[in-house]
């Protein structure tokens, strides 16, 4: 089994900013929303024994991963740089509203792929396809995965075989966890205090 899990919003995702590969610290709803996805997988995995954590490298992954291994009472996280963000290439770090001016393509599609010099589709699935291969047998992994919008996306439509089109309409919140086992997908919401 595993349960996937957006990191908490970002002083860049208040601000309506791509990140891709550049950082921007929690905000204090991102902690919350971290906290809150901590104690629903407190209730839903229970004794955390066996379960392993596996993030993004980036800062804004790992402090939402800290704040679920610590109420968990996991002790290690596995840096996993496949989870990673896709890289919009130049656009990272750049104000959405920004680029709708300056980028036609952007404006038209207000979507991932679209970047001149940014990851593509086919690259983003080959790491993220790479990552769920290397994983244990379905009945043996106990994976909590620490990930990003675009790549959470990816990874879910991957696992569930779905199309580009269908995997990419999917809304990535940052306060639920996405259950993934028997080739299903379930969403479960977690109340932010």
């Amino acid at each position: 089994m595993i349960y996937l899990v957006r990191h908490g919003e970002t002083e860049f995702n208040r601000e309506r900013r791509l990140q891709g590969h550049v950082d921007s610290p929690l905000t204090e709803l991102g902690r919350r929303q971290a906290e809150a996805v901590a104690r629903g997988l407190g209730a839903l995995i229970g004794d955390a024994g066996g379960w392993r954590i596996a993030a993004s490298p980036l800062g804004r992954t790992l402090r939402t991963a800290e704040i679920i291994a610590e109420r968990l009472g996991i002790t290690q996280i596995e840096p996993e740089p496949r989870l990673i963000e896709l890289s919009w290439g130049p656009w990272d770090g750049r104000l959405r509203a920004e680029l709708a001016q300056a980028a036609p393509a952007f404006a038209a599609s207000n979507w991932a792929f679209d970047a001149p010099t940014g990851e593509t589709y086919a690259e983003v699935c080959g790491r993220l396809g790479g990552w769920l291969a290397g994983l244990p047998p379905e009945g043996e992994r106990r994976v909590i995965a620490v990930s990003h919008g675009v790549s959470g996306r990816v990874l879910r439509g991957l696992y569930a075989g779905l199309r580009a089109e269908a995997m990419m309409a999917h809304d990535a919140p940052q306060d639920a966890v996405f259950r993934l086992t028997g080739g299903e997908i379930a969403r479960i919401e977690c109340a932010v205090g």
